[in-house]
């Protein structure tokens, strides 16, 4: 079986809701600018986050599109306005805010802060990172948007991952994807800091939904 169309699916997927540049990229550029290491982890929460909303959109799209197959061709065009109307949500919402603000602080440790023992140090940096964690899995679990992306692509192409080694291959690819990027942008916000220009974070917020527009047009052809 081929397992690569699959998996370049889900990785286009992934990249489709982990490209925009939204709130929770911006928190994670500004968390990178403070801590590296925070920066990873709260990636990683992200990350596993969209992990899971892709299996459990995989494991019920396939029977849902069984389900609707009399009406296959308007359920892809319903999956293809569904996700039509995230990116152009996404894009006018992007369009409105003003550029968000740079971070508070610059992340320098407080006088005598060089006088703390490795071992604490080391100690309260692990306690950081599972918080970051922690908080990103609950800021991203919490946005809807996410579970409807994926709800939308599954249920359309529910034949061509419905089973078990291709839905595998879709969720790895997602997994994959999303982790990659998240990670990025962890590494760049530590690297650049305050420098990242507010046209660096609108083209790649345009370029991520430009993603999500493009798989909407392959899902709605041929139409009906």
């Amino acid at each position: 079986m081929d397992l690569m169309n699959p998996a370049l699916a889900g990785a286009a997927a992934g990249l489709g809701v982990a490209m925009p540049m939204g709130a929770m990229s911006v928190l994670l550029l500004q968390e990178a600018m403070r801590s590296r290491r925070a920066a990873v982890a709260g990636a990683a929460g992200i990350a596993v986050v969209d992990f899971a909303y892709a299996a459990l959109a995989t494991a019920v799209g396939p029977w849902v599109a069984a389900s609707l197959a009399p009406v296959e061709a308007w359920v892809r065009l319903l999956s293809a306005a569904i996700l039509l109307t995230i990116a152009a949500h996404g894009l006018r919402r992007h369009h409105r805010s003003p550029a968000p603000p740079g971070p508070a602080g610059t992340g320098a440790p407080a006088p005598g802060a060089a006088a703390t023992p490795v071992a604490t140090a080391t100690a309260t940096a692990t306690t950081t990172a599972r918080r970051a964690f922690t908080r990103y899995v609950g800021l991203t679990a919490v946005n809807p948007t996410t579970a409807l992306y994926f709800a939308a692509l599954t249920t359309a192409q529910g034949a061509r991952i419905g089973t078990g080694p291709a839905g595998a291959a879709f969720v790895g690819g997602v997994l994959l994807a999303s982790l990659l990027w998240q990670q990025l942008l962890a590494a760049v916000g530590s690297f650049a800091g305050s420098r990242i220009s507010d046209a660096a974070r609108t083209w790649t917020f345009r370029l991520g939904y430009g993603l999500i527009v493009l798989y909407a047009v392959k899902i709605a052809l041929p139409l009906p």
